[in-house]
């Protein structure tokens, strides 16, 4: 199965349909510069945000405008602080008052799925942050958590293992940690925007 394919409107419809009804809020967004617009619309300047590795954001322009902007205070910034103490930057990278990022996989059914080697993003995602934003290109909607599953594994870890080995000089990437958000019980929490682009892995 081809897991770069753009999803069809029926299937974006479908797919925004059963986030919001899993407790997510929805944006279908007309394309990248539009998805943009919208991420800058829900994180205030002078918020404390922490966003995280992705390739969509980096295609998009969002990760370079909240770090170097001087708009946002960058959590991601002080990270690279030597004078930050070890334990202070997990408390950066796991309780932000904004994290921004993508997913691997969304579901038909309203579930998303991230894969991570360390883990470092998922806390804020999963309870630490106040707010979440994915941004997330509709070439990652799939049928259900199994097809998001093997997404991962069998399209995303390549890729990703390609960008770590030139990014960091490393072996490659592992899928060491997943995951799966079926639903959000705090209103307003998370934010998704689907975007008509191939966006990221």
């Amino acid at each position: 199965m081809a897991y770069d394919t753009i999803a069809s409107h029926e299937a974006v419809n479908k797919t925004a349909e059963a986030l919001k009804k899993n407790g997510f809020s929805v944006i279908v967004a007309k394309d990248g510069s539009d998805a943009k617009a919208h991420v800058f619309k829900l994180i205030p300047k002078g918020a404390e945000v922490m966003p995280m590795t992705s390739v969509t954001l980096d295609t998009l322009g969002i990760s370079k405008e909240i770090n170097e902007s001087g708009h946002y205070k960058s959590a991601r910034s002080k990270l690279y602080d030597k004078e930050t103490p070890p334990k202070e930057k997990k408390k950066l990278g796991c309780i932000p008052d904004y994290t921004i990022g993508s997913v691997h996989a969304v579901t038909q059914e309203g579930h998303l799925l991230i894969a991570s080697n360390t883990g470092s993003q998922l806390p804020a995602y999963a309870y630490g942050a106040e707010k979440v934003v994915w941004v997330v290109g509709t070439q990652k909607i799939v049928k259900d958590t199994n097809d998001g599953l093997k997404r991962i594994y069998e399209h995303s870890l390549p890729l990703e293992s390609e960008r770590a080995k030139k990014a960091y000089g490393v072996a490659g990437s592992s899928v060491n940690k997943i995951l799966i958000v079926n639903r959000e019980i705090v209103p307003g929490r998370i934010t998704v925007v689907l975007v008509p682009e191939v966006l990221g892995f």
